[in-house]
C-alpha cells in the first residue's frame, strides 16, 4: 500500500508542475499582459514601460522559474486591481467556494447514489424511470437558467431562502442544489450501471444461494465494488465544482473564490488569474489523489497497478 501511495504521489507532484507551466505560458500566450494593462489608448512608449516594471520583458523561462518559487513559498505576487496581496485574497475567498463544493458534492452523492441503487435493484420500474427522467434533465438544464429558476420561485414567489449572499446557511441551500444537481446525472448512471454488474456476478448468486441476508448482500458485497468507479467520478466532479463555481456564485452573489477569477479576468488582473489557475489545479490533483488511495484500500488488486 505504501508503495501504491508513494507511486501516485510522485505522478501527483508531476502532474502539478506541468499544469503549473501550462497555465503559467497559456496566459501570456492569449496576448500581451503589458498592453492589457496599459489600455487601449496607451502608447507604445508606455507599454514598454509597463513591461520593464513588471518583468514582462524578460524570458518566459526566468518569468516561470520566479513565479513558480515565489508560488511554493506562498507568495502568489500583488494584484493589479485590488492591490493587494494575491494570496490573502484567494484565503479570503475560498471558504466561500469551499463550503459551496464540498455541500454540492454531498448533496450529489447523498442523492444520487440511492437513486442509482434502488434504479438498480429494480430495473424497469416507476424509480428507474424518476432516475432516468433526473438524469437527462441534469444533463440537459443550464446551470444558471436553473439557478435563476430557483431564485424566481423560492425567493421571490415564496419568499422562504434568501436570494443572494453568503451570511447564513440559508444562502447556500439554493447554489448547493444547483451545483449538485450538475454532477447528480453521472454519478447516478454510474452507481446504476456498477449495481447492475455487480447483481449479475457469480459471487452475489452464490451468496444469495447461501442465504445471506438481502441488505448485507446490497450494501457490504455489491455497493462495496460497485462504489469504486463513484468515488474516482466524485473526486473529478468536485474539482470541476470549484474551478466551474463561477457561473452559481456569480447567480447567487457569493463571493467565493469562483468570483473572484470572474472579477480578475474581466479586469486583467493577471497575477490572481495564475494564482487562481493553479490553486483551482492543486485541489483537482490533490483530490484525484485521494480517491486513488481509498479506491486501493477498497479493491486491493488495484495497488499492483
Amino acid at each position: 500500500m505504501l508503495t501504491f501511495i508513494l507511486k501516485r504521489l510522485g505522478l501527483a507532484v508531476l502532474v502539478a508542475f506541468t499544469v503549473s507551466f501550462i497555465s503559467f505560458t497559456l496566459l501570456f500566450l492569449a496576448g500581451d499582459p503589458a498592453a492589457a494593462l496599459a489600455g487601449e489608448t496607451a502608447s507604445g512608449e508606455d507599454i514598454e514601460a509597463i513591461s520593464k516594471l513588471y518583468g514582462f520583458d524578460r524570458p518566459m523561462l526566468i518569468q516561470y522559474g520566479d513565479w513558480l518559487f515565489s508560488a511554493l513559498r506562498g507568495d502568489f505576487g500583488e494584484s493589479y486591481y485590488f492591490r493587494l496581496p494575491v494570496a490573502s485574497l484567494i484565503f479570503e475567498r475560498l471558504g466561500v467556494t469551499m463550503t459551496l463544493g464540498v455541500c454540492g458534492i454531498s448533496f450529489a452523492l447523498l442523492t444520487a447514489v440511492p437513486l442509482g441503487v434502488a434504479a438498480a435493484i429494480r430495473p424497469n420500474s416507476i424509480i428507474d424511470r424518476v432516475a432516468l427522467f433526473l438524469s437527462v434533465a441534469g444533463q440537459a438544464m443550464p446551470s444558471f437558467w436553473f439557478g435563476l429558476i430557483l431564485i424566481v420561485l423560492f425567493a421571490i414567489k415564496l419568499g422562504w431562502l434568501p436570494p443572494s449572499g453568503a451570511s447564513s446557511p440559508a444562502h447556500f441551500i439554493m447554489p448547493t442544489i444547483v451545483l449538485g444537481y450538475y454532477a447528480m446525472p453521472a454519478i447516478m448512471r454510474l452507481t446504476r450501471a456498477g449495481m447492475l454488474d455487480v447483481l449479475s456476478s457469480d459471487y452475489i448468486r452464490t451468496a444469495r444461494a447461501k442465504g445471506a441476508p438481502e441488505g448485507r448482500i446490497l450494501f457490504r458485497h455489491a455497493l462495496r465494488n460497485a462504489i469504486i468507479p463513484v468515488v474516482s467520478l466524485a473526486a473529478v466532479q468536485m474539482g470541476f465544482m470549484l474551478g466551474g463555481s463561477i457561473v452559481v456564485e456569480s447567480i447567487f452573489a457569493l463571493h467565493g473564490a469562483g468570483y473572484l477569477a470572474w472579477e480578475s479576468i474581466a479586469r486583467n488582473d493577471l497575477p490572481t488569474v495564475q494564482a487562481l489557475i493553479l490553486v483551482f489545479s492543486m485541489f483537482y490533483i490533490v483530490f484525484t489523489f485521494l480517491a486513488d488511495v481509498l479506491n486501493a484500500w477498497l479493491d486491493p488488486r488495484m495497488r499492483s497497478s
